[in-house]
């Protein structure tokens, strides 16, 4: 029988607080709102704790459980992934957190033509003894006009992308594409992979009728979040890329609903 080095006692008396594999890419399949699923490439981290008693981890394991789930990684089962990590691994925490790209088909707002548009997600969960953790996040690419910029030109106003991320911890099930409706509109309009020219002249008067500022954008986004009963807990931010200046313009709000 070979020896299992990992499992032999260490008497430097040092816990650790996260061991395992970073950065492993892995096909996954995910639910979707519209079509029922979808399959993308998540890239993955995996950690649990070790006491301090233990030399390593087994670091196959991690990997063994993701072959078991890989068909089924979805919000609904990340507890239970976290709960066997635990227990295969024998520690007190366990965390998982993977990062994808999500893709939604969208029609364009007068040619009606439809493309695909790509979305940086995450989930983040860790589990111990005494709670379970999980936060839902998306990154969204929106239009931003600037109202100071309107208001003090006599031709038009600078734009840029903006990007808006929304974290989320909620009480009953909040779809992917619930949180990009939300950062959509509260820009100054979406972002689309294919616009026509007619789709081109729509945006550009939409979003100039709708200037914002970056704090515009993280209000009205935490307003419509504070107005959904699902959400207990949420962090907003917007980082907006000028286009007539060298760095960004940010924005952040955190609310726990639960201390309001």
């Amino acid at each position: 029988m070979l020896k299992d080095i990992q499992s032999q006692f260490d008497d430097r008396n040092l816990a650790i607080d996260k061991v395992g594999i970073k950065g492993i890419k892995y096909p996954i399949i995910l639910r979707d709102k519209r079509k029922g699923s979808q399959h993308t490439i998540a890239t993955i981290n995996m950690f649990v704790k070790l006491p301090h008693n233990f030399k390593g981890t087994h670091m196959s394991r991690f990997v063994e459980i993701l072959n078991k789930y890989r068909e089924n990684i979805s919000i609904s089962s990340f507890k239970e992934i976290l709960e066997e990590m635990r227990i295969r691994l024998n520690s007190e925490e366990a965390h998982f957190d993977m990062e994808f790209t999500y893709f939604l088909e969208k029609e364009a707002p007068v040619s009606k033509q439809t493309s695909l548009m790509d979305y940086l997600c995450r989930f983040s969960g860790n589990v111990s003894d005494e709670k379970m953790d999980f936060i839902l996040s998306v990154t969204v690419p929106v239009i931003s006009v600037c109202p100071c910029s309107k208001e003090i030109s006599a031709y038009g106003a600078h734009n840029q992308r903006s990007y808006v991320t929304i974290s989320v911890r909620y009480n009953r099930m909040v779809w992917i594409e619930d949180l990009i409706e939300i950062a959509e509109k509260s820009g100054s309009s979406p972002i689309f992979s294919l616009l026509k020219r007619e789709d081109e002249k729509f945006i550009t008067e939409c979003s100039y009728d709708n200037p914002v500022f970056v704090e515009d954008i993280v209000r009205n986004a935490a307003q419509y979040l504070l107005e959904d009963d699902r959400i207990d807990w949420f962090e907003v931010s917007s980082e907006n890329f000028e286009s007539i200046h060298n760095h960004s313009a940010f924005a952040s709000i955190t609310i726990d609903k639960k201390k309001k």
